[in-house]
Order: structure tokens, then C-alpha cells, then sequence
């Protein structure tokens, strides 16, 4: 015997209910086969939507329009699939159903009222007329059916509207009906019948319970629940993309996810089958080629130890403490007795190790009789300053990672804490029960999403994710795009999904938060409609519970750089070759470190020296393990070096710079490499990273350009009049030469004096023979003397600092 249960969003389609009918046709030539039925996708939802209407004065007219309407197409296109199909019949039945549906709303409306025991009766009309549905199907199939009446069959206890089924004594009024083998059985799901003979409900997933009760009543060999999905997944495949669809399930692990919240599984449909060790397969009606999860005594797949992460939400936790706590034998147990006579239930119990304190959580919509009931159980307590006033919290989730293998894996629960933390997740309260088959614990509600997707990715190994938003699509910005679409195969191999979700120019922003087409994104950016705003980058990253993501920040902009104590406080890291941050005052400058630690972000800016080579991380790692900067100097600005190289060519100044500016090395008005503050700036930030809190004023700059010089006017005016100089700079060139000497400018450090000024090297400076656009920096620290460690290579390009940014977006994931 086999008892199948079929429902899901597609069960308002007349395909559905042929495709079932073939199912149950196959499965009846194999041997016995029950099915249990569920309501018409909305049609539940459009009969409460009538009661809460009826009872709160709003127009239920649509809903009933809708729900009809839903029954006609239905009827409508079955009877042109299926010959034979006893159209009228039905179509009186399905009226006759609704005549008495308007009835009874119309005494609610009277009454201004809807007893239990009328409301139940209303919201299962679905599943009966599933039923009436599929016996037509079948029997102008000619196949013969037996329809159990579950009012009849099934005794229920408890509430009109969640009551339990009675397995003992339901199994015999099932075997004494004498079913005929050859008899396909229907049965309606979420329905029961109480010890009077009235219609009953069987609460939430309701259909489900009914397919495990009646798969005991039989003795069944195996219970399938076919529904809308493949099967149990790892998590939410909603939330996580790359949730992993799980082939087997212990009913203990089975158990413990329905317990907390796994939306295609409920706990009381996993007690009948594990309590009989029923074989429960979960399928998808409409994939049925797709393996489903097969729930059974053990799991058979043992390559990760955790199955499953789930959550409940919209929880609240109630801290009980005090003096009176410790000691007293019987407290916990009238804690819980107060829970039991209000009819709370306790999802989730800790207890600090002092006795002092027991902590609980319900759900937040039963905290007001939870509350009201332990204030009442320990009034004089409270009274008497025994203990202290209830603590509450509330907007809670409580999350939990699952699985029999836990047991003997050792540091699940650590990668579980890390996960979170790097998601600056906070975590209220932690509880483990003594099997270790789950660790449960207890965020704010609005860090679920978030806390499955990090979880997920740190226990089931899935692919690292960075989420980008390029600010800036100039030169570097559209040489970083490039090289990340030429890049995203090779990282992907490497388990690392990089998506670009968002491009901003001044004029507007393109965001997709499955990520931007790099193939066509210029045009995409023309397209875009949406202004940029920086506010709306902050939002993103709650509204889509992004996991990794980083604002790079490829333009020169103050007003940028002004946002990313911003951008870090709101869960980005920042990435940038943008030095005005870095060279702002000394409290902007420790506000965003300070930012960044709190917020367990980055703020990278490997480019901001050098480029492309790394002269930041190399400094960083000599100064954090214990090595100290004495001296510096260094040719920090490609252009320059490019220009005072062509000196030493016999080149004029005006000439090198018009040739220096015809290749792309210096700003499009050359003025600003000339005027010595990029590298000035340079030089601070590599003063500042050795622990020098000074300002850009404290640096001494000597300009390339002398104080008499005119640089006034546009552009083309003072290219005209640097022609001026060039004798000077000969002159210079020649008295260096004669010497041994080569000119060069330089950023130096020497006992915290910093400068930039035009020097002349002799052939033992490491600077000596650097020009063409490149870079050169020699530390000489207390490890590097008196042969200091020099970095050398082009400092200067969009290729080459792209490059180094990209490196850096790399860096947010370790």
C-alpha cells in the first residue's frame, strides 16, 4: 500500500489534476494506492479572505468571484480533456457547494461572528471538492474508487481548528470499512471528525498530516507527499540560490527542521511516519523526474554532516531572574507550568550555568499570555524583590543548523559563530540539546536572511560571493569591468562568484542584484534612468541581504570619499584608488578604522601607492610583524618619473611634458602631477601607515614648477609659456650630470619629516636609474638596513591600477 498526497500551487490547473489521475492509474496497476488531496491553489486563502471580509465589513464579492471562477475553468477544461467526465453532475455539485458557502456568510454577517466550529467548516471546502473532482476523473476512466469520508474515519481531539488525529482508534474504523483492493482510495486532506461527529480541522499543513495519519491507518509501505517543489533543500533555495537539494533524511533530522520551521515539512506530519517507520518520499508533481528526499529511519548520505539550516521568525525570548532563582528547587518547573496553563508554546529554553537565570523564547503573538501568565504564577516573588522584573525581547528569529552527523564532527559550532560574526551578526542566546543533532540560536529578526545565506556558505563550502558596486566608469573603472568579465570563469573555477550589481556614473546608476551584463554594460549605463544616489547603496544591501558586498570607488571625488564611514557602518567594504580619503584630516582618517573594525568591513586602498604594486600590504605586513620604518624615499608619481627621465634624455621640460601628456601619463591638465600634491598626498598615506598622525600641510612640497612661474590660464596658455623654463631645468640637468648625478623627485621620510622635492641622485641611490613611468620605494627599516627593500615597477596606467583595485575587491574574502 502506498498513500500519495498531492498539492502545491499548480493544483489549480486542470493539467495537475490529469496528471495525478495518471499517476494514480500507474501506481494502481503496482498494488494498493491511496491518494489525499488538497485544496485548489488561493482557494483556502479567497475563504478566509470571506470570513475576515464578512466579519470587518469589507467587499468579499472578488473573493467569491474568484474562487468560482477558479472552479469553472477547472471544470471547463478537464471536461475537454476527459471523455466522459460527468461535467454537470459536478458543476451542480460546485454550485450547490457555494450556495451553502453564501449562506453561512450571511449569518456571519448577521451575527457579526464566526464560530470555530462554522469557520472550519468553511475553510476546508476546497479539499472536498478536490476529491469530487478526481473521483469524476477516475471513474470516466473507468477505474474504481472508494471515497473515505474523514469526518467519519478520522477521530480528532482538540480544537475545531487544530486538532490531532487519534491513530489507535482511527485505524479501526479504517479496516473495518473492508476496501476492495483493486479500489483506488480518496480522501480529503486537513479534515477530521471529533467525538460528536463534527467536522473538525487539522491546522497548518494540514493536508500533509492527513496523508502520514491515514499511511498508519493503513499500514502502508511508504507515504510520497508530491507538492510544488523537488524536495527538502539545505535551506530556502528563495534566500540562498545554491541551496542543495537533500536526497535522504533521518526522521530525527526530518523532525528537529519541521520543529524549526522548514517550510515544506511539519512536525506532526513526521510523527505518524517515524512512529510507525514509514518510508515518507517528497516530490515535485510537476518534475517528478527529479530524485525528491527520501525521509527514513537513517541517512544515507554522510558528505556533510549538517542537513538542513532553518528559522523561525516573529519570536520573542523571556529572560526570568533573580536572587530567588538559585537554589530553589522547582522554580524552572513552575516556569513551564505557567506556560502550559496558558497555552504557550516553548520553542527554544537556556539556563545560565549560576542558576541565576532561565531564558525562553515563544512566539511574539502568544508573548502577551506567556507574560501575564509568569507574572501571575510568581507574583510575590516579584513582589518581594526574589526576582526581577520579566526581561523581554522581542522581533526575534531563531536559527538552527541540523543534522545527525553533527554529533561526531568537531567545530560545526564554531564555523556557525564565525559565520555570523563576519556578517556582524549578534547572537542573543545559543541552545544544543544533549543528542547534538542541532545548535539553535537566537538573532534579530531582521538578520535571518542574512545569517541563512552566511551560515549556509561556511557549512556547505558553497562558492564565495563578493557583490560589486563600481562607482565611477571612467578609465579605471572601465578597465576594472574588463578585466572582471575576462575573470569571471577562472574564479568561478575557484569557487569564487564575482557579481558586478551595480555601475555609477555622475549621471545615473544601473543596479542588478543578480548581477550587471558585462558584455553590453555601456549601453545598459546609457539606459539607465535611475539617478545615482549614495543612500540608495546602503539600502541595497538590506533589502537584498547582500553577503559580501563592496563599494569601489574608482572616481577622484571628495563627496565619495566623505561617504565610506558610511558605506562601512552600513556593511560594505571599501575599495578604492581614490587618495582623498586617505589624506583628509587625522579624525576622518581614524573614523573610518575605527568604522571598519566595528563593522568587521575592509577598507582597502592598495592602489592609493604605486598603483598596481603592492606597497601598502608589503608595508603593512613589515610594520604588524614588529619591523619599524626609519627612512623612506621614493619616485611616487608615474608621470613625473616618465618626465624627469626624459631629462636625463638631453629632453626639454615643456617637450617631455607635452610628450608625457600626449601619452596618457599625466592628468589631462598637466599641472596637477607638476605641482608635486599628488605625490605629497602619496607621501602622507605612507606616513600615516607607519604611524606618523600628521597632515598634508605638515608635508613640505616643493613644486616642479617655481614660485615665479606663471601657471595661470587655461591648458594651452601655460604649455605655451613652460618653454620658459626649460634653460633652467638644462642648466640643472647638466650641473647634475657633470657629478655623476641624475634628477629625480622624490617623497621622503626621515625621523618624521616628510618632503617632496626635486633631488639629485648619484648612481648608489636606488632611484638612480627608475624613469619611463616607473615607481620606486625604499623602506629602510630596522629589518632592511643598511640594504633597504625597494619596490619597483609602473606606477602609472588604467591596466595596471585596475589590476591592483581588482586584487584588493579579491582581499575582502579572507
Amino acid at each position: 500500500m502506498r498513500v500519495l498526497k498531492f498539492g502545491g500551487t499548480s493544483v489549480a490547473s486542470a493539467e495537475h489534476f490529469i496528471r495525478v489521475t495518471d499517476m494514480l492509474e500507474r501506481n494502481i496497476r503496482q498494488g494498493k494506492v491511496a491518494a489525499v488531496l488538497s485544496a485548489p491553489d488561493k482557494i483556502t486563502n479567497h475563504l478566509v479572505a470571506m470570513i475576515d471580509g464578512t466579519l470587518n465589513n469589507i467587499d468579499i464579492q472578488p473573493n467569491i468571484h474568484d474562487a468560482e471562477e477558479i472552479f469553472t475553468v477547472l471544470l471547463d477544461s478537464i471536461s475537454r480533456y476527459q471523455p466522459g467526465f460527468d461535467y454537470l453532475t459536478l458543476r451542480n455539485l460546485v454550485d450547490q457547494e457555494f450556495a451553502k458557502l453564501k449562506q453561512l456568510l450571511h449569518g456571519i454577517s448577521l451575527l457579526k461572528y464566526c464560530p470555530d466550529s462554522v469557520k472550519a467548516v468553511i475553510i476546508c471546502m476546497g479539499e472536498k471538492l478536490s476529491v469530487a473532482l478526481m473521483e469524476a476523473l477516475l471513474t470516466a476512466r473507468g477505474v474504481d474508487v472508494t471515497v473515505i469520508n474523514p469526518v467519519e474515519k478520522l477521530l480528532a481531539q482538540g480544537n475545531y481548528l487544530a486538532s490531532t488525529v487519534d491513530i489507535g482508534e482511527s485505524t479501526r474504523r479504517i479496516q473495518n470499512a473492508a476496501i476492495p483492493a483493486e479500489h483506488i482510495i480518496l480522501m480529503a486532506g486537513f479534515i477530521a471528525g471529533n467525538e460528536r461527529g463534527e467536522l473538525v480541522v487539522l491546522g497548518r499543513n494540514g493536508s500533509d498530516y492527513s496523508a502520514a495519519v491515514l499511511a498508519a491507518c493503513l499500514l502502508a509501505d511508504s507515504c510520497e507527499i508530491w507538492t510544488d517543489v523537488d524536495g527538502v533543500y539545505t535551506c530556502d533555495p528563495h534566500q540562498v540560490p545554491d541551496a542543495r537539494l537533500l536526497n535522504f533524511l533521518s526522521y530525527q533530522e526530518a523532525m528537529e527542521l519541521s520543529y524549526f520551521g522548514a517550510k515544506v515539512l511539519h512536525p506532526r506530519t513526521i510523527v505518524p511516519i517515524a512512529q510507525f517507520q514509514i518510508p515518507c518520499l517528497i516530490k515535485n508533481t510537476a518534475n517528478p523526474q527529479a530524485p525528491g528526499t527520501l525521509i527514513g529511519s537513517t541517512s544515507d548520505d554522510q558528505s556533510n554532516p549538517v542537513k538542513g539550516i532553518t528559522y523561525l521568525n516573529n519570536m520573542a525570548m523571556i529572560n526570568v531572574s533573580g536572587p530567588g532563582m538559585k537554589g530553589m528547587i522547582g522554580m524552572a518547573a513552575r516556569v513551564f507550568a505557567a506556560m502550559s496553563r496558558a497555552v504557550c508554546s516553548v520553542v527554544l529554553i537556556t539556563q545560565s550555568s549560576s542558576e541565576y537565570s532561565i531564558s525562553f523564547c515563544v512566539s511574539q503573538q502568544e508573548l502577551a499570555g506567556a507574560r501575564k501568565a509568569l507574572e501571575e504564577e510568581f507574583y510575590l516573588e516579584l513582589k518581594n524583590g526574589l526576582l526581577e522584573s520579566l526581561d523581554v525581547m522581542t522581533q526575534l528569529a531563531i536559527l538552527s543548523v541540523v543534522g545527525d552527523g553533527m554529533r561526531t564532527h568537531r567545530g560545526l559550532s564554531a564555523k556557525l559563530f564565525i559565520a555570523l560574526a563576519c556578517a556582524n551578526i549578534n547572537i542573543i542566546a545559543i541552545a544544543q540539546g544533549s543528542s547534538e543533532r542541532s545548535i539553535s540560536v537566537v538573532v534579530d529578526n531582521d538578520s535571518t536572511t542574512t545569517g541563512v545565506r552566511v551560515a549556509h556558505q561556511m557549512l556547505f563550502n558553497t562558492d564565495q560571493m563578493i557583490e560589486v558596486f563600481i562607482i565611477g566608469a571612467g578609465v579605471v573603472g572601465g578597465a576594472l569591468i574588463e578585466q572582471i568579465r575576462r575573470q569571471r570563469q577562472w574564479l568561478r573555477d575557484k569557487h569564487i562568484e564575482l557579481r558586478v550589481c551595480g555601475i555609477a556614473n555622475s549621471r545615473a546608476m544601473l543596479a542588478n542584484m543578480h548581477g550587471v551584463d558585462l558584455d553590453h554594460w555601456q549601453t545598459l549605463l546609457v539606459q539607465a534612468y535611475e539617478p545615482f544616489n549614495l543612500g540608495r547603496l546602503g539600502r541595497l544591501v538590506k533589502e537584498y541581504h547582500l553577503l559580501n558586498p563592496v563599494i569601489v570607488d574608482c572616481t577622484s571625488s571628495v563627496a565619495v570619499a566623505d561617504q565610506y564611514v558610511n558605506f562601512l557602518a552600513d556593511g560594505f567594504h571599501v575599495v578604492t584608488p581614490n587618495k582623498k580619503a586617505n589624506t583628509a584630516s587625522m579624525d576622518y582618517y581614524r573614523q573610518m578604522r575605527a568604522t571598519a573594525a566595528l563593522s568587521r568591513r575592509k577598507f582597502l586602498y592598495d592602489t592609493n601607492v604605486g598603483a598596481g604594486l603592492p606597497v601598502i600590504e608589503n608595508l603593512q605586513n613589515l610594520l604588524n610583524a614588529g619591523d619599524a620604518l626609519t627612512r623612506f624615499t621614493g619616485i611616487l608619481s608615474g608621470s613625473l618619473s616618465f618626465i624627469f627621465g626624459k631629462l636625463d634624455e638631453g629632453m626639454s621640460l615643456s617637450a617631455a611634458t607635452f610628450v608625457a601628456r600626449s601619452n596618457g601619463y599625466t592628468e589631462p591638465d598637466p599641472r596637477d602631477d607638476l605641482s608635486g600634491m599628488d605625490v605629497a598626498r602619496k607621501l602622507l598615506i605612507l606616513a600615516r601607515e607607519a604611524g606618523y598622525q600628521i597632515e598634508l600641510n605638515d608635508i613640505y612640497v616643493e613644486p616642479v614648477l617655481p614660485a615665479s612661474f606663471d601657471a595661470s590660464g587655461d591648458v594651452d596658455s601655460f604649455l605655451a609659456r613652460l618653454s620658459s623654463l626649460d634653460d633652467d631645468f638644462i642648466g640643472r640637468q647638466v650641473t647634475a650630470q657633470a657629478e655623476g648625478r641624475v634628477l629625480r623627485y622624490v617623497g621622503s621620510i626621515d625621523q618624521g619629516r616628510c618632503q617632496v622635492k626635486i633631488e639629485a641622485v648619484d648612481a648608489n641611490d636606488p632611484l638612480f636609474k627608475v624613469k619611463d613611468g616607473e615607481n620606486a620605494l625604499a623602506f629602510f627599516t630596522r629589518y632592511y638596513q643598511p640594504l633597504p627593500l625597494v619596490l619597483r615597477g609602473y606606477g602609472a596606467g588604467n591596466d595596471v591600477t585596475a589590476a591592483g583595485v581588482f586584487a584588493d575587491i579579491l582581499r575582502t574574502l579572507s
